[in-house]
């Protein structure tokens, strides 16, 4: 063989090899132009998440996943628009809407069920089929809903009891039913509401009457069970209460409707939500809960955090805090 035709030989095997190594993305170009007209699928993402903690294990269940027009003015209204709009944009959000969540949470003890907040229901803020989710979302979860044994109310806003009723039946049969005592007597009082509260108590007592003999009335620091504490969240509305959770060693805050905004609420809690029965109350008690989870580094559970609806507070200064989302850890 002459050294011609070696040179030759050569310069076919690396021709060859060449086309070998486009040849993988033809046939990859070609199997994707034959799939190129599969239907879009749309977002997606789970509808609940269990962890545990210590001996305790925490469900999580999504009972809408509707954005809305916001934060401004539904947070911040004592800000300016602009101020809100800047904010969003610092932290790459959109300026005019976004996705409140709407996140009950089921708390197995190992002894009881215990179901804080029922959703929005057919007659909350977002009912069906947009939301009110919780009931169906169960069983998927391998929650029954005649296993609850304790549903505890953190406050009486239409997304948080809406899911007590629905379409005129008792979601929770096997059920006893907890609330703070001074929340309970705010929305029920006859001739002392007027504009939205009105409406609200309506969806109150809509869903609570049928129930009254179930109820039984917490003050902050009384426990719902072994491990299961209430504590004073005032603001918001007059009796809501927040609860601190232990189990092993192991602790989490259930903050209810400490923050509406994983940014806004956070950096900004000073800034009034048009959703606070008393507004300069509300701030004094986020500001109170934030610095507190931050100090001792709870983990905590926040009703209208974006799902999976569970993480830290950061504090950046005495005025301003941070939303960290969990990063499924937990031992």
């Amino acid at each position: 063989m002459t050294k011609k035709s070696i040179q030759f030989n050569r310069r076919q095997l690396l021709t060859g090899a060449a086309t070998l190594a486009v040849a993988p993305w033809l046939i990859e170009g070609q199997i994707q132009a034959s799939h190129a007209k599969a239907p879009m699928l749309g977002p997606k993402q789970p509808k609940h998440a269990r962890f545990k903690l210590g001996e305790f294990e925490l469900t999580n269940i999504v009972d809408s996943e509707s954005f809305i027009d916001g934060p401004y003015p539904l947070i911040g209204k004592n800000a300016t628009e602009q101020e809100v709009r800047t904010l969003m944009q610092q932290n790459f959000l959109p300026e005019t809407k976004y996705q409140p969540g709407f996140t009950p949470t089921v708390l197995n003890t190992g002894k009881e069920l215990i179901l804080f907040d029922t959703g929005n229901g057919d007659n909350g803020f977002i009912p069906e089929p947009a939301g009110g989710w919780l009931a169906k979302q169960l069983l998927p979860a391998g929650i029954k809903p005649e296993q609850i044994d304790i549903v505890v109310l953190t406050h009486g806003h239409p997304d948080h009891v809406g899911g007590l009723i629905m379409h005129g039946k008792t979601i929770y049969p096997n059920a006893r039913y907890i609330i703070s005592q001074i929340e309970y007597d705010f929305w029920t009082a006859k001739n002392k509401h007027s504009g939205d509260i009105e409406k609200f108590a309506k969806v109150f007592v809509d869903n609570t009457q049928s129930l009254k003999d179930k109820f039984t009335f917490i003050k902050p620091g009384d426990d719902v069970v072994t491990g299961v504490t209430a504590v004073e969240a005032y603001g918001h509305t007059p009796g809501q209460l927040a609860f601190h959770i232990e189990s092993a060693g192991n602790q989490a805050f259930l903050w209810a409707d400490c923050a509406h905004h994983h940014v806004a609420s956070l950096a900004r809690p000073d800034w009034h939500c048009v959703f606070d029965v008393d507004p300069e109350q509300g701030a004094k008690t986020r500001a109170r809960i934030f610095d507190m989870v931050a100090t001792d580094k709870l983990t905590v559970l926040g009703y209208h955090m974006p799902f999976p609806s569970i993480g830290y507070v950061e504090k950046l200064n005495d005025q301003s805090f941070r939303w960290v989302q969990h990063s499924f850890q937990l031992k």
